[in-house]
């Protein structure tokens, strides 16, 4: 598969993922705060099952596609290629650095400063798939 393939390729989990997190960071986790206390665990738990298996395949078809691209791009597009896969990198270090963490905590029961952490901690994982939206686009805009 070429460069330009696996680069448009690419532009589906990253556009996808990207839907996803705003979503998420607008609508879904600021309404965990009206979730009922007494339903807030059983609530969590079903959320995080049903969200693995939402996210879980195009982060990694994102994640594998970021690096191949970096390890094959041509002149011209190393930076590009690289910065994705960096982005990718740094997205998944902030899941299972702040988001990850905030989740178990909830998982006990409703806090909420852990909610709050969440829900701020999680406009980094926003920015991060905004600009990765910005640099796949970049990969296959013509020019």
């Amino acid at each position: 598969m070429s460069f330009e393939q696996l680069a448009l390729l690419q532009l589906l989990p990253t556009l996808f993922m990207a839907g996803v997190i705003w979503f998420v960071q607008v609508v879904h986790y600021p309404l965990f705060g009206d979730v009922d206390q007494q339903a807030f665990v059983r609530y969590e738990a079903h959320h995080t099952t049903r969200t693995t298996w939402v996210v879980l395949p195009p982060m990694v078809a994102e994640l594998a596609l970021a690096f191949i691209l970096a390890l094959r791009a041509p002149a011209g597009q190393h930076f590009l290629a690289w910065t994705g896969a960096a982005l990718a990198v740094a997205i998944w270090l902030s899941t299972f650095l702040l988001q990850v963490p905030c989740h178990r905590r909830l998982s006990q029961g409703f806090e909420a400063a852990i909610h709050q952490r969440l829900v701020r901690g999680n406009w980094l994982r926003t920015a991060l798939w905004t600009g990765r939206v910005a640099v796949a686009l970049a990969m296959v805009w013509p020019g």
